[in-house]
């Protein structure tokens, strides 16, 4: 695969793929096992070293049910999606990144406070029930009695 120049850096994914059967890993419908080595080189030599790391996935896809192209393009929105939908959410409604909360347990209810509060803004967004135009601007509205309300209903 080619080098691609994006946000400021230089990446390059290749994808090795080994066909099995379920019954060989002990997975149900798992057909494929893949590896994809990403590479990549900061343009700014401020930003650190390059990185090479290789990522292992198991899918239901057969091999000949997709090119090795599709197949990245899948991982690639997979995280993608991941990324720019929760983690993005997160981090801004919620100063996740930010967050320096070192014991376990307070990071663990913290995480669970966050999923609740974005599953809850969520569905009332599937509902039409929400009138802010982002999650953290409706998290500000949320009193503790319309959040008990909620989840009663």
């Amino acid at each position: 695969m080619a080098w691609e120049r994006d946000h400021w850096r230089r990446e390059r994914r290749r994808l090795k793929r080994v066909t099995v059967t379920p019954e060989e890993i002990g997975l149900c419908g798992a057909w494929q096992v893949v590896a994809v080595r990403r590479e990549r080189i900061e343009l700014d030599p401020r930003a650190g070293p390059p990185s090479d790391e290789i990522g292992y996935y198991i899918t239901s896809v057969a091999d000949a049910e997709r090119s090795t192209n599709e197949l990245l393009d899948i991982i690639r929105g997979h995280w993608a999606a991941i990324e720019n939908g929760v983690h993005h959410c997160r981090d801004v409604s919620f100063g996740e990144d930010a967050c320096r909360i070192a014991q376990r347990a307070s990071a663990h209810a913290m995480a669970t406070l966050r999923n609740l509060a974005i599953g809850l803004y969520k569905l009332q967004c599937s509902r039409d029930l929400v009138e802010a135009n982002s999650c953290k601007s409706w998290c500000r509205r949320m009193t503790v009695s319309a959040v008990l309300k909620m989840l009663r209903s």
